[in-house]
């Protein structure tokens, strides 16, 4: 019991920043960057907003599968980096376009988020069938809490947004696997930008945050990332969410045409197919043009792989992804 996927669609900013940009504010060049991370450029928002990233990717999938909007009746969002604590991002997304019937909620799963909103949003179509369609948005400004003083992690994120449009379908093939390793917490993370309350007393503000690695006086918005922590972690964790969501029904992974993984690093998601012992021929990459977009870094490459034929009507397809908290999550259906 599964969902069948009527449209896609995605956005990007059309400011550009390349390798060689990169190396105009830190130390680093395009052979650096490019043998390590497979990264050659990145999408980076010139004023475009998250939500409007998100709305303008929801209308071309809704376009795409040719239904009215007001059928939908689930709207999930995905995103770390919302402009307001609220309203929600599905909420915003829902009145540009026209979703006036749709129940929204924002899910935060960082990297992996679109494949739990995904995963969510068929259980909602599989216990209430009166919601007719589910529409799942990821939409990402990580340049807005990315530390560009830190030459190892600024090279590797950029901006955009990606959506689908599914409807739930009693004959179809579905399988997921979702986890968490919340010990890994304090190897990806980003404060939030809020102020503390005044009546916190600072010593206990730090006693808290020596957990995750830095006190109330290096308080800041951007990304903390420990880089070997998180290549061990993920290059074990999505081999075995993909694994997992195959055992569960007796899959085969061979029986599977295309992986689309979280475009990270080239470097994670090679190791993570041999893992597999699955070919890279298999995979989806994206990752050169756009670099890592959290949780639109899936969907993006998704969209693009289907709008260019590279996946197939009848294909079947596995949806990958790790990231901060730290979660990881497969997804196997047939496109």
């Amino acid at each position: 019991m599964g969902i069948h996927v009527l449209g896609t669609g995605s956005y990007t900013p059309a400011f550009q920043v390349t390798n060689d940009d990169m190396a105009k504010i830190v130390e680093t060049n395009d052979e650096w960057i490019r043998t390590r991370t497979g990264i050659g450029t990145r999408h980076i928002s010139d004023g475009e907003p998250t939500w409007y990233m998100g709305a303008q990717a929801a209308k071309r999938a809704i376009e795409t599968a040719g239904i009215d909007p007001g059928e939908i009746g689930l709207l999930i969002d995905t995103t770390i980096t919302p402009e307001y604590s609220t309203p929600s991002m599905a909420c915003i997304i829902q009145r540009e376009v026209g979703a006036s019937n749709a129940a929204c909620f924002d899910l935060n799963a960082a990297c992996s988020g679109f494949v739990y909103a995904m995963d969510t949003a068929h259980r909602f179509l599989q216990t209430d069938r009166t919601m007719r369609y589910a529409l799942v948005v990821a939409n990402e400004s990580l340049s807005k809490i990315t530390n560009y003083s830190d030459r190892s992690s600024c090279i590797l994120f950029g901006d955009g947004a990606a959506a689908v449009v599914i409807e739930y379908r009693e004959d179809a093939l579905y399988t997921s696997y979702l986890g968490a390793d919340g010990t890994g917490a304090k190897f990806l993370y980003a404060h939030s930008a809020l102020p503390q309350s005044p009546f916190v007393k600072s010593e206990h503000l730090a006693a808290y945050d020596d957990q995750m690695g830095a006190g109330p006086e290096g308080w800041t918005h951007t990304m903390h990332q420990d880089g070997k922590e998180v290549y061990k972690f993920a290059t074990h964790a999505m081999p075995k969410a993909a694994a997992m969501a195959a055992e569960k029904i007796g899959l085969s992974l061979d029986e599977i045409d295309k992986f689309v993984p979280h475009q990270a690093n080239l470097r994670i998601i090679e190791t993570a197919m041999k893992h597999l012992k699955q070919p890279m021929e298999k995979v989806v990459l994206n990752i050169e043009k756009h670099g890592n977009t959290s949780s639109a870094s899936i969907p993006i490459a998704f969209d693009e792989a289907v709008r260019s034929g590279a996946i197939q009507r009848g294909e079947k397809v596995c949806l990958v992804g790790f990231g901060a908290g730290l979660t990881y999550a497969a997804l196997i259906m047939e496109y």
